[in-house]
């Protein structure tokens, strides 16, 4: 038997329910809708004042025409009399089977809204059904008031003031113990309204659970797939499901009876000038639901931390500047030592010889990022980023029982199967621990959907693949071409930033911005697809769904975000050869040489390269975010502007604002999650990534809160006892992260080739001389043909008899030696120091990091006593409970025994039984 037809029944067969007819229907025109019936007898084509006049009614109003039953949830639709018939039998259906199941329905004609041609259908439910189907949730409410007492003291808690909200923002609602609804247990909650006693963020839960589970099929057809809301708005029948805002943003209710938290919310939370105060999460999560409080407490988090990684990398980043005076590879470079040096060219035919002083300027720019505070700060960034992951496990853990969201999960996966799965999983088995008939996917199914939906993951990665490396071949391309243009460009003589512009930077910012584009075309293109091959699974649950999407789009984010970074971190420069034996990208035939690193090294294109797609990214998000859904709202709300404010009805505004679907929050996350491995994975050749974070974060929390606020319809409530799958995908970024950073401060900086010199070659234990020992000697007379510069390219200074050697990076023996041309000790030297400061800094980190896990213990101590001080309380309490009832049954039966009248022997008999 279905949860709707179990509950159905216990509803029918309840004493006090009242099951009220629709509105609007009649017991002649049997439940149809006004548009089903004949013009002539079109119930509302002359409507009653006194019935719907929307003048005598608050357009803030909440509530139905009585001004008493609350407004739950609201569907609408438009006139399609000259459309699809289909579309009237479907609503007529459901419609008739949410009143059996208890729901209680006013329709607003068409008449009286803006367009003239939308009608809404109000939804109610009474506390009958309210309480039927808490029970069956088992959603938590209060028993008795929280008597612990609130031991944690903040030290200099003043220091705090300016950045606090009122309390009674901030703690909305007071402190109780509460458990499991029993509905069969109404006197041992503490009820002291039926309305008011589920706020409404619960009852918009129960109400879209009781929708989305309701068929539309006549009782005679039992058709499994013709069932829950979400199928009619896709199919056109309705055209928005959504529970109403309790007021406009900017103005309180002026019902007294209606909260006014969304005014709340906006006033305190969503204004940006609120920019420095705390979230008020108790009122986000009341009004909201956890999973949306969930989300913003984890937001709000992680921009706290992101304060202290900012601090340290401005420190890092200043020390960059400040020891400009000491670089002295940097002085050898601009000084006359560059001047001297010729180095080979950086491409064939096109490129030109050039000398070393070029490229001045990107070398004390890279020293702001490649120096020794770069190190410091890897190591930095790798224990904040378990400090970050540890702090938030017991943040976590004490909203969890605050919420009461202990022990959800299991209740979720048992109670909160998707319809979607019920509908298509039409196999049945019997579940060993319900003892009852439930729908299952079939194992061979199931494999071969999941080996459909893997071949789809991995075609769209390696379509990303290719366009990295279409990417690259660009870069390789295009660069003989801006080497060859801009040798003689009118930019050279420009002040200041003349030198700064050469084919080096064109190439790397154009490529930059290419990549860029070709992520956002690539992520708009997978969505879809990831949500299709997702929905092809047929996962079980709400849960379960999520973690499935959320797995497939991070790891498709991962290599489109992050494959161009990884490159120029790790291939560029690495695989080029040398001059007279240079290394292809597709071979020799296709002539395109693998890119050098200049003598400054790759870390700063890393930089440049982690800047434009990070900021990049960061700013779309956010005109995306704020800017779209504000357009779409203006756009569609212009008509309902030129009427009468007092004609704007609740359900109407909301109406016209933005859906925020159940993916919504998938997609902030998202978003987070790839800054998140941004500012680690790559932090060390960027120490102010956290900075630029920090400064989107604090944005991004007001955008975000301004647009639940007042851009988008309030979502439907739902639990979440955690950020999920988002958990493990942070872990798993947070350890790969050491790795990438060992590996860019080894590989992609200079700053272990430059300590092997220091330490082991160098006579003073100075930097003087370094430059010349980094660079190699080839004879110009062993270049190929192909690789030599046209003579037309070469530079006026350029005079072949008298320049016959040229310089590169890498260190082999020159033209001459026994062994030319192959790598020197000193290589192997600075290889093996390499890979050593690998192992020592992972290992360092990574003990670090388990030490602090182990010291910091995910639960805090009082969290884990106020729960077991709650189990306890429901277990006393639930005992002297039954106890206590027992006692009055045993009295109400003595006074029975005692009051049975002697002169109705039958009656008397009959009690005494009883009573015995």
């Amino acid at each position: 038997m279905s949860d709707l037809t179990r509950l159905t029944g216990k509803i029918e067969d309840a004493t006090l329910i009242e099951i009220r007819p629709h509105s609007l229907f009649n017991e002649d025109n049997n439940g149809y809708h006004p548009q089903d019936l004949e013009l002539d007898d079109y119930p509302h084509s002359q409507p009653d004042p006194s019935e719907v006049d929307k003048h005598q009614q608050s357009k803030d109003s909440v509530f139905f025409r009585d001004g008493k039953r609350r407004i739950d949830f609201v569907l609408s639709y438009t006139d399609d009399r000259a459309g699809d018939n289909k579309k009237q039998e479907r609503r007529k259906e459901y419609e008739s089977n949410l009143q059996k199941a208890g729901l209680e329905l006013e329709i607003e004609d068409k008449l009286e809204s803006d367009d003239g041609k939308t009608y809404f259908v109000k939804v109610h439910a009474s506390w009958e059904v309210l309480a039927t189907y808490a029970d069956v949730l088992k959603i938590k409410v209060p028993f008795k008031v929280n008597d612990i007492p609130n031991n944690r003291d903040i030290p200099m808690n003043w220091l705090s003031t300016p950045f606090r909200l009122p309390d009674h923002i901030m703690n909305p609602e007071p402190d109780y113990f509460t458990s499991p609804f029993d509905k069969e247990k109404i006197d041992f909650f503490l009820i002291d309204d039926k309305e008011t006693f589920f706020p409404p963020s619960v009852r918009n839960r129960i109400v879209y659970y009781i929708l989305a589970r309701c068929p539309y099929y006549k009782p005679q057809r039992e058709e499994k797939d013709k069932k829950g809301i979400k199928r009619l708005l896709n199919n056109g029948t309705y055209g928005a499901a959504f529970p109403l805002h309790d007021c406009r943003y900017w103005k309180p209710a002026r019902d007294l009876n209606s909260e006014s938290e969304r005014f709340h919310l906006y006033s305190n939370w969503a204004r940006f000038l609120s920019f420095f105060k705390e979230q008020p999460l108790n009122l986000i999560r009341k009004y909201y639901g956890e999973k949306i409080g969930i989300y913003f407490a984890w937001l709000g988090f992680y921009t706290e931390m992101l304060f202290f990684a900012a601090v340290v990398g401005v420190i890092c980043f200043l020390y960059g500047l400040f020891t400009f005076d000491d670089n002295e590879w940097s002085k050898e470079i601009c000084g006359e030592v560059g001047a001297k040096i010729v180095m080979c060219p950086l491409c064939d035919k096109k490129c030109s010889y050039w000398k070393l002083n070029s490229t001045c300027n990107s070398s004390w720019q890279s020293h702001m990022f490649d120096n020794v505070g770069t190190v410091f700060f890897a190591i930095f960034m790798g224990i904040w980023v378990t400090l970050f992951l540890e702090f938030w496990k017991r943040r976590q853990a004490r909203l969890e029982y605050e919420w009461d969201l202990v022990d959800f999960e299991e209740e979720q996966q048992q109670l909160q199967r998707r319809p979607e799965y019920e509908t298509k999983c039409t196999a049945q088995r019997l579940n060993t621990v319900t003892q009852e008939m439930e729908p299952y996917l079939p194992v061979t199914s199931k494999c071969a959907r999941t080996f459909l939906s893997g071949a789809t993951v991995l075609f769209w990665i390696s379509l990303i693949i290719a366009c990295i490396i279409g990417v690259i071949a660009y870069r390789l391309a295009v660069y003989a071409a801006f080497a060859s243009i801009m040798k003689e460009s009118p930019t050279n003589q420009i002040k200041l930033v003349g030198s700064l512009i050469n084919p080096q930077l064109a190439t790397s910012v154009t490529a930059s911005c290419i990549n860029f584009v070709i992520i956002m075309i690539l992520n708009l293109m997978y969505e879809r697809v990831a949500i299709w091959i997702t929905d092809m699974e047929i996962p079980k649950t709400h849960l379960e769904y999520e973690n499935k999407l959320t797995v497939k789009m991070f790891l498709f984010q991962f290599v489109n975000y992050y494959s161009s970074c990884f490159y120029v971190a790790f291939f560029k420069g690495k695989f080029v050869g040398y001059p007279g034996d240079y290394v292809y990208m597709f071979g020799k035939w296709s002539k395109l040489r693998n890119e050098e690193c200049d003598p400054g090294g790759c870390l700063i294109e890393l930089t440049t390269q982690l800047v434009i797609v990070m900021v990049g990214k960061q700013v779309w998000g956010n005109i995306q975010e704020a800017l779209v859904p504000w357009l779409m709202n203006w756009w569609g709300s212009r008509k309902a502007r030129n009427h009468p404010e007092i004609l704007y009805s609740r359900w109407e505004q909301d109406h016209d604002l933005q859906n925020f679907g159940h993916l919504g929050l998938f997609y902030e996350y998202l978003e987070m999650v790839i800054q998140f491995g941004f500012i680690t994975l790559f932090v060390a050749s960027f120490p102010l990534a956290p900075l630029l974070a920090l400064m989107n974060n604090i944005i991004e929390v007001r955008v975000d809160a301004w647009k639940f606020t007042t851009q988008f319809r309030r979502p439907v409530a739902a639990k979440a006892h955690s950020i999920g799958a988002w958990q493990e995908i942070l872990n798993g970024v947070a350890v790969l992260s050491v790795v990438t950073n060992a590996f860019i401060v080894s590989f992609t900086s200079d700053m272990i080739p430059r300590l092997v010199y220091m330490y082991a070659y160098s006579k003073d234990l100075t930097m003087k001389g370094y430059i010349n020992d980094s660079l190699s000697v080839f004879n110009i007379s062993d270049f190929h043909q192909d690789n030599e510069p046209e003579p037309e390219e070469n530079e006026s200074w350029f005079n072949s008899s008298v320049t016959t050697t040229c310089r590169y990076r890498d260190y082999r023996y020159s033209s001459g030696h026994e062994r030319q041309y192959t790598h020197t000790m000193q290589f192997w030297h600075i290889l093996a120091a390499k890979l050593a400061f690998i192992i020592i800094m992972e290992h360092v980190v990574f003990l670090v990091k388990f030490f602090v896990a182990w010291m910091i213990p995910d639960v805090p101590s009082e969290v884990k006593a106020r729960i077991k001080r709650e189990r306890y309380l429901i277990q006393e309490y639930l005992h002297n409970y039954e106890v206590d009832k027992l006692k009055i049954q045993l009295s109400r039966r003595e006074d029975d025994c005692m009051c049975a009248p002697i002169n109705y022997p039958d009656i008397s008999r009959h009690v005494l039984s009883e009573c015995l």
